[in-house]
């Protein structure tokens, strides 16, 4: 979260889902958000900041409700932190710069991709077009589509 943000500022900016996802470590309901089976070229930013978390590039479909990928866009954006709630322990996921809770990470995923699974509710995101990352301010990323303009 920026300085500037308010818990107020963010209520009132945010969805009641995306502040209770990222404020409150809320999960979406499995299969209901935006991202899950969404499949179009950009990149997938903390809906709170704006801060570079996920490209299409490693997106892929792991049957499990949520929007998955293999990486993160740079692994400085996001961190880990071991998660004891409902009785399990997982390595949850929040942004570096908002502290936005993101979702958890498995080591479930691809193994020709790392073995990670990067589960992401869907609140928690903002998806930029690789046909809009200039437009946006994104254009560092532009490289991950070549043929996006």
């Amino acid at each position: 979260m920026k300085q500037e943000d308010s818990q107020a500022d963010l209520k009132a900016r945010l969805t009641t889902e995306e502040y209770a996802v990222t404020q409150n470590a809320a999960t979406e309901p499995a299969f209901t958000g935006k991202y899950d089976a969404f499949y179009e070229p950009g990149i997938y930013v903390d809906v709170v900041s704006g801060q570079p978390l996920f490209s299409s590039t490693d997106k892929y479909d792991a049957g499990c409700g949520w929007p998955s990928f293999t990486k993160p866009i740079d692994t400085e954006n996001v961190k880990e932190n071991t998660d004891h709630s409902f009785g399990m322990v997982r390595q949850e996921v929040r942004s570096s710069d908002a502290q936005s809770h993101l979702g958890h990470v498995f080591n479930d995923g691809p193994q020709e991709a790392g073995g990670l699974r990067y589960c992401i509710n869907s609140a928690a995101l903002k998806f930029i077009p690789a046909d809009q990352l200039e437009k946006n301010g994104y254009h560092d990323f532009q490289q991950l589509f070549p043929d996006q303009k």
